[in-house]
């Protein structure tokens, strides 16, 4: 992998919610990102191959960003820009799952490199199966509703990323709810306003 930015869905797409970035992933390929942006960013949908992202987390990007739904107490629906944690050794590695601290960990297991910086595009869900033997395909409403807007924060946040791998979360963007009254919003990317339409 030469990209120095790697865009990852993750999760499984018949765990109701867990396919939040995969859907993001197919969205995203309907609202491509600009042509002199693609070619220095690889984007991948893969569901729950841990491995292969632990891999190609070691293939010489600088900054990844996944695309997952992961619980933070948040109304369903609310988008999170999230600083991975660096692993500490108290998380086990994975090779069979798609956790995101088990893939960090199982990286930095198998690689002799430092991890490239990793950020998270969280979705709250609202539906996510007991066990992965409850098979429940297909997103909640309010999750649905979230993938255009991550899809547009996307396209704000990697250009930012480009410019700056070492960008602040903090600058970057903060909780986002998408559909009024808290519409999404990252720099380059300000809701309209009244006299803009």
């Amino acid at each position: 992998m030469t990209a120095p930015l790697l865009v990852a869905g993750v999760g499984n797409i018949f765990l109701a919610d867990d396919a939040f970035g995969p859907e993001v992933i197919r969205a995203l390929e309907q609202r491509p990102l600009a042509p002199e942006v693609q070619a220095r960013v690889r984007v991948r949908d893969y569901g729950i191959r841990g491995l292969d992202l632990a891999y190609d987390l070691l293939g010489g990007c600088v900054t990844a960003v996944l695309v997952d739904a992961a619980r933070r107490g948040q109304r369903p629906g609310t988008l999170s820009l999230i600083e991975a944690e660096p692993p500490d050794g108290t998380v086990a590695p994975e090779a069979h799952g798609m956790d995101p601290a088990k893939v960090l960990a199982l990286a930095t297991h198998l690689g002799e490199e430092p991890l490239p910086r990793v950020l998270v595009l969280a979705c709250e869900p609202e539906v996510l199966p007991a066990g992965d033997e409850d098979i429940l395909p297909g997103l909640s409403a309010a999750v649905r509703a979230a993938v255009a807007p991550a899809v547009t924060a996307l396209h704000a946040l990697v250009p930012l990323l480009l410019a700056d791998p070492a960008a602040p979360a903090a600058a970057l963007g903060r909780s986002m709810e998408n559909g009024p009254p808290h519409p999404a919003a990252l720099p380059a990317h300000t809701p309209a306003t009244a006299e803009d339409r």
